[in-house]
């Protein structure tokens, strides 16, 4: 047996290419094949790894999980901060972008350094950020680590370069914006209250100086009480106590009086001549009982107070407040001006606000007109100036996640007329009610660069509609939106049930998308097994919409042993199939089974009206069979120039005719095979299954379990959780057991490791986004009772029993948007039961067989050997006789190309890939004339070609034999139902992409280009000769391939599970990218990450947005052209003269030098274990980009005096050299002079020898 194995995994083991460009490649039946190159093939690759560069452009959607926002007055640009550390900036349209906080930690606060492009935030982690904005991509310039104490509030006055910082302990410190280093001044909680309070105040939730004297700062403390810090005298002017706990602040513009929001729901008023009690306090939303009590409130959790011209009252706006026994109310913001009360109901809890005035002066007439409300799930903007307070239309995408996302589509190079003609018919169906006045966020500068083309942005989501997005310049604005749900009738409200099952259910939703920007028609396949093709039309219309069943059902053998290979057959003749609704099948169609073949949902059967825009033509659904929901479609593709449309899961391939609305081919994998089968596997009878599995497993009562069973990966096999199964655990023989071949998605699962992480992947997509980390992000939360354990017994089965025919079966869908898995990247090496079953879900389908209900309880323990026996039992895809005999379909793609080796001209043909490597061609006859194609049968016979890879096939792609990309022929876009015009009549129009000159020259034939899980090969056609192969990865598997065009040229772009982006050349397969790029950390990614050309990519980053990313270095190069500016230079407003005599008398606001106060001089350094100063990015360079304004001044000049110093250092370096270099030189002279001064001697005492001599 052992030796038998081996053979068949040399047989299936791909061959070395030889150097001559021939290789030995399986065959038909699995066997190396002798095929040589016709000709040796010249192509020339371009393409090199200069050419690409991996970066991210730009982020679109709601910032997932908000925390904080601040507004920056002049220059008119919003941050908003997030949980996860992100920090999202705002202007015009256009001017949008996004910047992470290194550490992740959350975002606590905000503060604009008003007017000098720069922002300041404050992190869970107790650090404070610096970051410059006058570069088109923001970058931190310091950062401030707190090592004792915890930040709690940051205050920034205005034209201030002293930052106010409040911690836990009560303390405020102070920092210097420009060095960031804290100052020595700080003042201690226990200076700021009495000495004789016994109790510790609480932490520090409000400071802001007084608008009248700089120089009094307002500490509001957590208990209630609050402090007037007198900076120059060092003491407190007065002191409050109040009962209630403070939330927020705000002062009058004219400093005398400020207002507190409370716990109990109250606001209070105090003034400043009178602080033992407020002069006012009020409940805006409490009601006085009978017995004289207010009603109990909720908290106030912020509050504003600002002064218009117009109007002698203040508007007083404020969140919260509304009393406990209104139970379902939804959050308020509550606008007070005068005594007209404007209640503003939101969808969602309110996280912040924050309210847009004219001057950045607080001592001035603030003259609000606008509110910005910031939602848990939207961004709201409200306007002021008029009296019903209408919202601004949103220019940006903020409604991605309306309705969670389930797939993506990304489309780029689009024809041009596409754009203006779903804006058009979109812009009838918006909403309206909005101001009339230009959006007020209108900061930063934002053109089209050079590089802009036409960009298509298509959302599938789970209450089945389609959004189209405009994603042209790296901008997203909404084009159209189509609903699916509009096809089916609604379920009658008598229908005992059904309504309500569909009210927890999402039906509808949206798993892939096909789509034909130049045909311009559109193909959806639903979670329910049902497949909609789309017409568009620029008229309304009112026709029917036309239904096609399909049983695509087809049973295999568990069990293979020699008698049943004698007594079953394993192959029935499929040539010849006429357009029959159901095609041939192995089994006979009994009376019970027919009246299971039902649909899950009705589609409507009456003279429906549709508007303009994408129009339904054909609905094709699956039918129940034998009681059973049908498997959901794993793959599907169309093409408009054959009016084809084929789709695909678990048990076959179904080709159906658009045009005569007719199913041409429905047949299982199995028979596409024929006797070709590499596994011979063999059909059986559904009975004979359930008699032999239900001895071994029982049913379960644990939900998990059989959402597990229903949510496999369709590149995976089914498999029976009974531990009988494991062939090491009971020692049966091999051939009595299982087959187990299992998909690499299910190999990631049994290698993941790491017990602290958390996974959780809620499947209810109308529960709310908060449950998405297994954590709550809303304070209204409450269980709810969704975890709720199953009754075992009696109570599963009848519940199982009563979804049978007629009922929808629909597990609740998965959507991209609501996955949220951990896993670590580091390790892979153990698994869980719950890891296996969250990645389970990355294809969104079912893959159970007819024993799917009956499962078998076993402890931790089992499980967890059961899995590490599974994953001991991986082996790659053609490995062992131990095969599945169920296979799946993983892609279909249609072709011009040659269904045989001994084809001399390429003929439409359907490539079809499955789960096992395999990669069959099914060839097809379309009557070429227009009157025949409407009347005349299309052939299609299964050849039984086989193709052989390295796990599941994912994706096809096809070059002439120059190394162009091969486009499908297309349908040109006519519009159906506009008026006749006799002399015009309407006919289709075909366009067929010509051979090029390369492949003329060369002779017949195409590339086909083939990407599996782990291998991608390239084949010579019809010859079928593999002329390349790459191993792609083998301690991973590939999630998403493509075959692109980048740099006028072709590649294939791969996104690996282990986080790696790939691209490799073509036709040689050379790599030419390899990155670590983009980890797996949970299916979200998986499931929505496309390449398209251009060098783009796309995935849904978070429940609410979606990260475009560029692996092309030209686009990279440009990027910074494409990028708005979030800086402009602005003169900053001058302070308004209030007068003489006001001023006299005290009513202009006292200034301060704060330097004086703060300054290392006057007020020491502080400890360095209180806080640790970290440089950033930005460095010097950043801040020269970032100096300006008042405080921007005093930098250069800062910067002035250390280059000057740094100068004068130099310059004193080079005088010392050169008196050194003097030193020297003047050292050498003397003793040149002493030896020159020696020989005038010598020669002077040798003449008057001479001379003596003489």
């Amino acid at each position: 047996m052992k030796k038998f194995r081996k053979v068949l995994d040399g047989l299936t083991t791909s061959s070395p290419v030889n150097p001559s460009g021939s290789s030995s490649c399986g065959s038909a039946a699995g066997t190396p094949s002798a095929a040589q190159t016709p000709r040796e093939l010249e192509i020339q690759e371009t393409l090199m790894s200069e050419h690409f560069q991996i970066c991210k452009t730009v982020r679109h959607g709601f910032t997932y999980q908000p925390t904080a926002l601040a507004f920056d007055p002049v220059q008119k640009i919003l941050a908003i901060g997030s949980r996860s550390g992100g920090v999202r900036l705002l202007g015009r349209p256009g001017v949008d972008c996004y910047c992470l906080h290194e550490s992740g930690a959350a975002v606590l606060q905000l503060q604009f350094l008003i007017n000098e492009g720069a922002l300041v935030t404050a992190c869970a982690d107790d650090t404070l950020h610096l970051w410059n904005l006058r570069q088109r991509r923001p970058a931190v310039l310091h950062s401030l680590k707190f090592n004792r104490e915890r930040i709690t509030f940051c205050h920034l006055p205005f034209q201030s370069k002293w930052l106010y910082v409040g911690t836990e302990r009560g303390n405020t410190h102070i920092v210097n914006i420009e060095s960031f280093v804290l100052s020595g001044y700080v003042i201690m909680w226990n200076k700021a209250i009495e000495l004789s309070t016994k109790t510790h105040p609480g932490p520090v939730v409000h400071l802001s100086d007084s608008p009248k004297d700089e120089g009094k700062l307002l500490i509001g403390f957590e208990s209630g009480t609050i402090v007037m810090w007198d900076l120059r005298a060092k003491r407190a002017d007065f002191r409050i106590y109040y009962d209630e706990a403070i939330h927020s602040v705000s002062w009058h513009h004219d400093g005398r009086q400020f207002m507190c929001s409370h716990s109990d729901g109250s606001l209070s008023m105090w003034n400043l001549r009178n602080t033992a009690k407020p002069f006012q306090v009020t409940f805006p939303h409490g009601k006085t009982q009978r017995d004289g009590r207010k009603e109990s409130c909720k908290p106030i959790l912020k509050v504003e107070y600002k002064t218009s011209r117009n109007s002698s009252e203040a508007f007083v706006i404020f969140s919260g407040g509304l009393s406990y026994d209104k139970a379902g109310r939804r959050p308020t913001l509550t606008i007070m001006h005068g005594k007209a009360i404007t209640v503003l109901e939101m969808d969602y809890p309110i996280v912040d606000f924050m309210v847009l005035c004219d001057t950045p002066y607080l001592n001035e007439i603030q003259e609000p007109y606008a509110v910005v409300v910031l939602l848990e799930k939207d961004f709201v903007v409200v306007d002021l100036t008029q009296s019903n307070f209408p919202i601004f239309e949103n220019p940006y995408p903020m409604d991605i996640h309306e309705s969670p996302v389930t797939c993506t589509a990304y489309f780029a190079d689009c024809p041009p007329d596409i754009i203006p003609i779903l804006y058009s018919i979109g812009a009838k169906h918006k909403k309206t009610g909005y101001s009339h006045k230009e959006w007020p966020l209108s900061g930063g500068t934002w053109t089209v660069g050079s590089q802009a083309y036409p960009e298509i942005i298509i959302t599938g989501h789970a209450d089945g509609s389609i959004k189209f997005w405009d994603a042209t310049a790296i901008t997203l604005q909404m084009l159209y939106k189509l609903k699916t749900s509009k096809v089916f009738e609604k379920p009658k409200t008598g229908e005992v049930g059904r309504g309500a099952e569909l009210v927890e259910d999402d039906p509808f939703a949206i798993q892939m998308i096909s789509w034909c920007p130049q045909s311009r028609i559109f193909c959806v396949v639903g979670i329910s097994a049902h497949v909609i093709l789309y017409r568009f039309s620029k008229h309304d219309a009112s026709t029917t919409i036309t239904s096609l069943e399909v049983r695509l059902q087809c049973d295999m053998e568990d069990i293979i042993s020699p008698s049943d290979t004698e007594n079953t057959p394993c192959f029935s003749d499929p040539s010849g199939h006429s357009p029959q609704p159901q095609p041939p099948s192995p089994r006979s169609i009994t009376p019970d089974s027919v009246r299971d073949s039902i649909h899950c949902l009705k589609v409507k059967d009456r003279m429906i009206r549709m508007p303009p825009g994408y129009q339904a033509e054909l609905v094709v659904q699956l039918l129940w069979v034998d009681g059973e929901p049908p498997q959901q479609i794993t793959c599907m593709d169309l093409n408009s120039a054959y009016g084809l449309l084929a789709f695909g899961n678990c048990n076959g391939v179904a080709v159906v005719d658009y045009l005569q609305k007719t199913v041409l081919l429905c047949m299982s994998t199995l028979e596409l095979y024929g006797s070709a089968d590499p596994f011979q596997r063999l059909t059986r009878s559904p009975r004979k299954n359930r008699q032999s599995t239900s001895g071994l497993t029982e049913l379960s009562d644990n939900q998990v379990s059989l959402d597990l069973e229903r949510s496999k990966s369709p590149t995976s096999a089914p498999y029976t959780p009974s531990l009988h199964n494991d062939p090491r655990g009971t020692g049966e023989p091999v051939s009595n057991l299982r087959s187990c071949h299992y998909s690499p998605v299910f190999y990631l699962l049994d290698n993941v490791k790491g017990p602290g992480r958390k996974l959780s992947l809620p499947t209810d997509l109308k529960t709310d986004l908060d449950h998405v980390n297994g954590h709550c992000t809303s304070p209204t939360y409450q269980p709810c009772p969704s975890g709720r354990g199953r009754v075992p017994g009696g109570l599963e089965g009848p519940r199982l029993a009563r979804r049978g025919p007629g009922r929808p079966p629909f597990r609740k869908a998965q959507s991209a948007a609501c996955m949220e898995v951990s896993l670590p990247v580091s390790s892979l090496t153990e698994g869980y039961s719950s890891r296996r079953a969250m990645l389970q879900q990355l294809h969104g389908v079912s893959m159970y067989s007819h024993d799917e209900h009956h499962t078998t309880n076993y402890s931790w323990s089992e499980r967890e050997s059961r899995e590490n026996s599974f994953s001991r039992s991986r082996s790659s895809s053609v490995s062992s006789i131990d095969r599945e005999t169920k296979e799946a379909v993983t892609t279909l793609q249609f072709a011009e190309s040659y269904g045989r080796k001994s084809d001399t001209l390429p003929t439409p043909c359907l490539w079809v890939g499955t789960s096992l490597g395999l990669v069959l061609i099914i060839p097809m006859s379309i009557p070429t004339d227009e009157q025949e194609r409407q009347e005349d049968p299309i052939t299609v016979a299964p050849t039984a070609t086989v193709l052989m890879l390295k796990g599941s096939v994912l994706r096809f792609g096809f070059l002439d034999c120059g190394g162009a990309l091969i486009l499908n022929p297309y349908e040109v876009w006519r519009d159906q139902h506009a008026p006749e015009d006799p002399d015009r009549p309407r006919k289709r129009k075909l366009f067929n992409f010509s051979p090029s000159s390369s492949q003329e020259a060369i002779g017949d034939g195409h590339l086909a280009v083939v990407c599996s899980e782990r291998q991608a090969k390239v084949f010579l056609m019809p010859s079928q000769a593999c002329l390349y192969v790459h191993n792609i990865t083998e301690s991973s598997f590939v999630l998403r391939a493509d075959v692109v065009s980048v740099c006028n040229s072709v590649c294939l772009a791969i996104f690996c599970a282990n986080g790696h982006i790939m691209t490799l050349s073509l036709p040689s397969l050379r790599p030419l990218l390899d990155v670590n790029y983009l980890p797996l950390t949970d299916m979200r990614i998986a499931r929505t990450f496309c390449f398209t050309n251009g060098g783009q990519a796309l995935y849904l980053c978070s429940p609410t947005e979606i990260q475009r990313i560029t692996y092309s270095q030209e686009m990279c190069d440009n990027l910074q052209e494409m990028l708005g500016e979030l800086f402009t230079p602005i003169e900053t407003p001058e302070a308004q003269n209030r007068g003489f005599l006001k001023g006299f008398f005290g009513g202009n606001a006292q200034t301060f030098d704060r330097e004086e106060l703060f300054g290392e001089a006057a007020a020491g350094k502080a400890s360095r274990s209180l806080a640790q100063h970290i440089p950033g990015q930005g460095g010097m360079e950043g801040m020269k980009a970032a100096a300006g304004g008042v405080v921007g001044e005093l930098a250069r000049a800062r910067i002035a005096l250390d280059e000057r110093g740094q100068r004068l250092g130099e310059l004193e370096e080079r005088t010392a050299l050169m008196m050194t270099s003097a030193e020297t030189f003047s050292k050498h002279a003397h003793e040149v002079w002493k030896w020159e001064r020696r020989g005038d001697r010598e020669n002077e005492t040798i003449n008057e020898y001479w001379g003596l001599a003489i």
